[in-house]
């Protein structure tokens, strides 16, 4: 399963912002074949910086120089990828690619089941380290045995313990429909506009089917339905059912 989830994070495109996709200059009477008006109207070098909460809540057309392209809500361009990236929530190295709409729940299941596999390895080894220091008799001589032991065991704690960090980091951003991008700008808003509630928040991301929360794969209405995993639109507070 761990393995499953890994190949489906690399794998998956994260979701990336459709050809000519000019919606929020367009609708702001931008004439968007015009590079200087562009240039004048959006801020070039502010391009990556964090979203203000004015223009998460739609207040200002957002709009990518580099991809010359418009930019969906909660969007970003990744400076790896070099290309926007639809709900952006980081580029992770470990799987060479950026984590966003659609690859998201893999990449927490990902985490999930390496962790479950860390702690599964330190249960196996941990009877043995704590022989070795109690029970002499039984101590193996050999320095290789001792040192795989005493270096499996250090790694695979090592490992559970980041691990557990990036799920303690990550689960509170689920639980409340945030991206780890969008975090400064949740601490300045009031109420967030993406929170819908846990259930609905953990729906956004898993789906509605709670059979498949824990496989990394969507049946075929929620890719149809959820537009969240879509990564194009979102629902708000004010336009869901609570």
């Amino acid at each position: 399963m761990m393995l499953w989830c890994y190949l489906m994070v690399v794998f998956t495109d994260p979701g990336s912002v459709p050809q000519n996709w000019r919606r929020a200059a367009e609708e702001d009477g931008m004439d968007v074949n015009n590079s200087t008006a562009i240039s004048n109207y959006f801020a070039t070098d502010n391009v990556n910086r964090p979203l203000s909460v004015s223009e998460e809540q739609g207040h200002t057309p957002r709009y990518c120089s580099r991809c010359q392209n418009g930019k969906p809500p909660r969007c970003h361009h990744c400076s790896v990828c070099d290309r926007c990236v639809l709900k952006m929530d980081h580029h992770c190295v470990w799987v060479v690619n950026c984590v966003g709409a659609r690859n998201y729940k893999y990449f927490l299941l990902f985490l999930v089941y390496t962790f479950s596999e860390t702690l599964l390895d330190i249960s196996v080894l941990l009877p043995s380290f704590i022989t070795y220091f109690q029970d002499e008799s039984r101590r193996s001589n050999s320095a290789s045995d001792i040192a795989i032991l005493f270096i499996a065991f250090v790694l695979n704690l090592v490992f559970a313990l980041s691990l557990l960090c990036f799920l303690g980091i990550n689960m509170p951003l689920v639980l409340s429909n945030t991206t780890s991008i969008e975090v400064y700008a949740r601490k300045n808003s009031r109420s967030w506009k993406y929170d819908l509630g846990r259930r609905k928040n953990l729906e956004q991301v898993f789906g509605t089917k709670k059979l498949l929360w824990f496989l990394p794969m969507y049946c075929t209405e929620d890719l149809h339905n959820i537009t969240a995993i879509q990564g194009i639109e979102f629902l708000t507070r004010s336009d869901a059912v609570l």
